[in-house]
């Protein structure tokens, strides 16, 4: 478990493929303390185990359903990724609870600087859109963000100047794929009061 505050940008060193996946290399400084072989760290907001440290570098094997999940299958060499080390029992939950489990990717419709901080605009797919709301968490690339404005499928957020700098928001442009992954309590609520609500659906479908 995560809490969507970013401890530090690493960078991506190698990638090689494995049996089922890849295996991803990142540099990386501050989630190196403490950090032993089976822990987990979030990269780019995906819950990544650590197989292998030497060094200054930290390796990770990336399954075929995480890669089908995430920005990660498109993940290159020299690319700037978000780092955070799973939450200890006594950490404050700066952020909000954040599993490490993408839902989807996203498209960023424009990124632009608006007075004194910038404007991130996001077309979330429309299978999702129930679960974001108005001054809710998301978590984008791992960031835990909040929205201010939907308007049909997309999602406008307010991105203040430490968070870009400090994370790889800056490097991100209109047009990038990034990670989402939908508030955990959303999902739940939406599963308690819609169990059957993609069921239905399909059998609607197949009756037309």
């Amino acid at each position: 478990m995560f809490t969507g505050l970013i401890e530090e940008t690493g960078k991506v060193v190698s990638i090689s493929s494995s049996q089922d996946g890849i295996r991803l290399t990142v540099q990386a400084e501050k989630v190196l303390s403490d950090t032993a072989i089976g822990d987990s760290i979030s990269v780019n907001g995906v819950c990544l185990t650590v197989v292998n440290i030497e060094g200054n570098q930290l390796s990770f094997d990336v399954s075929e359903e995480t890669l089908k999940r995430s920005n990660l299958k498109y993940i290159k060499v020299n690319e700037i990724v978000n780092l955070e080390r799973a939450l200890k029992v006594s950490d404050r939950l700066g952020g909000h609870i954040v599993q490490g489990h993408v839902d989807t990717t996203a498209k960023i419709k424009d990124f632009y600087p608006y007075q004194n901080h910038w404007n991130l605009i996001v077309e979330i797919p429309s299978k999702y859109i129930d679960l974001v709301v108005e001054k809710g968490s998301i978590a984008i690339d791992g960031i835990s963000l909040t929205i201010n404005y939907i308007k049909d499928n997309t999602i406008s957020i307010n991105i203040i100047p430490h968070t870009r700098e400090n994370t790889n928001l800056k490097i991100r442009k209109s047009g990038d794929l990034v990670n989402v992954e939908f508030d955990i309590l959303a999902k739940y609520i939406q599963k308690m009061l819609f169990p059957y609500k993609e069921k239905r659906l399909n059998d609607m479908l197949e009756n037309l």
